[in-house]
């Protein structure tokens, strides 16, 4: 009978981590699992917490420390600790798996021959009042995810799923031990972006590995005050830019200043745009900004790119 390992990686959320547990302890599955959970060097006492929720009945929680800070050591980490189980689920400390999230894992991996499955992200505001300007178009960016209530297999990154509610067949990564989150895309501490997991998302199509949507795998995501603020969403498309700038445009010929020109030009553009519906008071400028963000991201990260230091 194939073995399951319910993973997370937590830094510095010591208090939600005893709710963590017993939400996932409380998960029915097909097969015997374990809970991992990858404690990326937290300052806080969650290794206290985790110790003594290790010693209360249920299902065997394992704690490792992954000292290499980031998310992405941390989740590779994850992946290496897990190469002896069949299937890896993956969910965030900030998030709550409803009823029946591993079985419907199990079960688009075993009987409907998924490689890796992801489900629906809901937002929970029940402890903060949600600003009258967080619009629904903007619920992706704080990682929500619905794509209806039937299950598809998806074919393009029009449909994508997280590592916020995913699950992989190992076979996938015993198999391909270059197949791992990009290190480039690391996000550490309290940084915000990253990206490692829409990297990864796109590698596995193109590796052509059976991705599939099964919309009865619910997590709730708290969303924390912090990221109720338009400078948050600023502050992610900035930060994405960079690494898009860095990492994933090619080598233009024609540069000014270092970089390609065109992307001045855009930026001059979406800057303008973007004020004159603030002015206009026109609903939309917040996007309209992120846009903006994201291209004054990609100029800074396509300087950066020939050798140059950088800390995001």
């Amino acid at each position: 009978m194939p073995m399951l390992t319910f993973a997370f990686c937590t830094y510095k959320r010591a208090d939600r981590l005893a709710r963590l547990i017993t939400t996932i302890r409380a998960q029915q599955c097909p097969v015997s699992f374990e809970i991992l959970a990858i404690n990326n060097n937290s300052p806080d006492n969650t290794l206290e917490i985790l110790d003594q929720l290790a010693k209360e009945p249920g299902t065997t929680l394992r704690i490792v420390t992954e000292t290499e800070q980031g998310i992405v050591h941390a989740r590779n980490r994850a992946i290496a600790e897990s190469l002896d189980s069949d299937i890896l689920v993956f969910i965030d400390d900030d998030e709550l798996p409803l009823p029946g999230l591993i079985e419907s894992a199990y079960h688009a991996i075993v009987n409907e021959g998924a490689e890796c499955v992801g489900g629906k992200v809901e937002m929970d505001f029940s402890d903060h009042i949600r600003p009258s300007w967080l619009g629904d178009e903007l619920l992706g960016f704080l990682a929500a995810v619905d794509h209806g209530d039937a299950p598809f297999w998806i074919e393009d990154t029009s449909t994508p799923i997280w590592t916020a509610n995913v699950a992989y067949d190992m076979r996938i990564f015993r198999n391909d031990p270059e197949l791992r989150f990009d290190k480039r895309y690391n996000r550490k501490g309290d940084d915000i972006g990253g990206g490692e997991d829409a990297i990864l998302f796109r590698a596995l199509l193109e590796h052509n590995i059976r991705l599939r949507y099964s919309p009865d795998m619910v997590v709730l995501h708290a969303v924390e005050p912090w990221r109720l603020k338009r400078r948050y969403f600023l502050k992610l498309h900035y930060r994405a830019g960079i690494r898009h700038g860095r990492n994933q445009l090619p080598d233009y010929p024609q540069k000014l200043l270092g970089v390609p020109p065109f992307l001045f030009n855009q930026f001059m553009r979406q800057s303008i745009k973007t004020l004159s519906m603030l002015v206009r008071g026109k609903s939309g400028h917040l996007r309209q900004a992120m846009n903006a963000a994201h291209t004054l991201g990609t100029i800074i990260g396509y300087a950066k790119r020939d050798g140059a230091t950088h800390h995001d």
